[in-house]
């Protein structure tokens, strides 16, 4: 039987499927972001009981719909995760369409369950948010288009993705959905700088991006008044701000205990938007250090496996997935400690929520896809061999 090495990693051409895929897989992050989704049901148990007793719930109604949820996401980041790099590429460039089409049918067919934007596709049972499975498949389409383009006689990829993220920005933007948007304009500027863009493109999209936040904060009410409340010294101690910062003051190091949180009785988005204030008033900084360390370990292992890599696909796709996912994770917790302004966005696979759990496990699985070990030599072999 032909073994083939790669690292410190046997590949055997006949073993099974699974077994090969526990053995290039990296088990690191898959410890790591099962732990990161036992924390949120976790903090389920103690956020979501005041919600479904307002809706007259099963007070654990949405703790089960969390675990059947992730159970989901996990079975789609394992099946993702199994998959080649090309079977990657075809899956997401075939969603990219499909919820692109999805994601311009929402004014017709969505609904905004009263929140003033229809995101959503209600289907009885559940709801889908097309902009969260945008996220990933976007980002393949973006990577294999700018790989495509350096190739010799390749297509006009970066231009091509950059027309397509403007497009789906304003798709996004006239929903409005600002927090995805931003989210898909970071991916996009990601992949075209890892693919060797020059600066002053990045500098000159940051203006542009810059003087579009300053027309929104100009003619859109809601925009305005989340930056004012970000940027005035005082809180008003009636909003969501206020109630996450006091939760986390009253958490101290270790936290009041499981269950003698109060902010959960006042956040409506406590199990959502706001889940790490739940987290640091009832367990303290000691846990909310461990999210932190847990979300910087999966994108930090992401990016120096995907140093390894020398196909650029593989590369451009898995350092924009990386990055969003740490991204996101950024700034759900930079607000709830008041160092962004307002903008509701959940964090991966802690907070409560059926698309973007799903979502960020197929994210997940294209990323573990991507860093598997594989029989092929390290970029840095190639390039001293082009040395040499």
């Amino acid at each position: 039987m032909t073994e083939m090495a790669h690292g410190t990693v046997l590949v055997q051409s006949g073993e099974a499927i699974l077994p090969r895929w526990w053995r290039t897989v990296d088990r690191v992050t898959l410890a790591c972001i099962f732990t990161l989704f036992l924390i949120g049901l976790l903090l389920g148990f103690a956020a979501s009981p005041p919600l479904a007793a307002r809706n007259g719930l099963d007070p654990f109604y949405y703790v089960y719909r969390q675990a059947f949820f992730g159970g989901l996401a996990f079975v789609a980041m394992i099946l993702t995760s199994m998959m080649s790099p090309q079977q990657v590429r075809r899956l997401g460039v075939l969603g990219f369409f499909g919820a692109f089409a999805s994601l311009a049918l929402l004014p017709v067919f969505g609904t905004d369950y009263g929140q003033g934007a229809a995101r959503w596709y209600s289907l009885g049972f559940a709801s889908v948010q097309p902009s969260e499975f945008l996220k990933p498949v976007f980002i393949i389409f973006t990577a294999w288009m700018v790989a495509a383009s350096q190739e010799i006689n390749g297509p006009p990829g970066k231009t091509l993705s950059l027309i397509v993220m403007t497009v789906v920005v304003g798709f996004l933007v006239m929903q409005p959905d600002y927090g995805q948007g931003a989210l898909v304009l970071f991916s996009w500027m990601v992949i075209y700088f890892v693919a060797g863009a020059p600066i002053w493109i990045l500098g000159l999209i940051s203006i542009i991006v810059a003087g579009g936040g300053i027309l929104a904060y100009t003619t859109v009410e809601h925009v305005a008044r989340r930056i004012d409340g970000f940027l005035s010294a005082e809180v008003d101690p009636n909003t969501q701000l206020a109630y996450a910062e006091n939760a986390i003051r009253e958490g101290g190091f270790f936290g009041t205990g499981l269950g003698e949180g109060s902010v959960k009785w006042t956040l409506p988005d406590a199990h959502t938007d706001f889940i790490i204030a739940v987290a640091a008033e009832e367990y303290g900084l000691v846990l909310v250090l461990l999210i932190i360390a847990l979300f910087a370990i999966v994108a930090l292992r992401g990016f120096f496996r995907l140093m390894r890599e020398r196909d650029p696909f593989t590369r451009l796709a898995g350092a924009g997935l990386a990055a969003v996912f740490a991204l996101q994770s950024i700034i759900n917790m930079g607000v709830a400690v008041r160092l962004l302004p307002a903008k509701g966005m959940t964090l991966p696979f802690v907070s409560y929520g059926g698309s973007s759990l799903i979502a960020t496990g197929v994210a997940v699985g294209m990323l573990l896809a991507f860093t598997r070990s594989r029989p092929q030599g390290d970029i840095s072999d190639i390039l001293f061999q082009r040395r040499g």
